[in-house]
């Protein structure tokens, strides 16, 4: 398969990658603030919304990719 045919799957594969990297990190919060580490669980909370602010922007990005491959094909 040339790579040229692989492109319109980058961007669904990174925002994948980022999906499953959030859901990970989102039990993180919860253990450090039950061990009383709330400033901590607060900047893990920061770091998730900017995670689900730039998936908005690659979804995007991945559909709009794929929208403008198959019309020119």
């Amino acid at each position: 398969m040339p790579a040229s045919d692989l492109l319109p799957s980058v961007p669904f594969k990174i925002n994948e990658n980022q999906l499953a990297l959030e859901a990970a990190i989102m039990v993180l919060p919860l253990c450090v603030e039950h061990r009383g580490a709330g400033e901590i669980g607060g900047n893990i909370r920061g770091a998730l919304q900017t995670i689900d602010k730039n998936e908005e922007l690659i979804s995007g990005a991945s559909r709009a990719r794929v929208y403008c491959c198959n019309l020119c094909t």
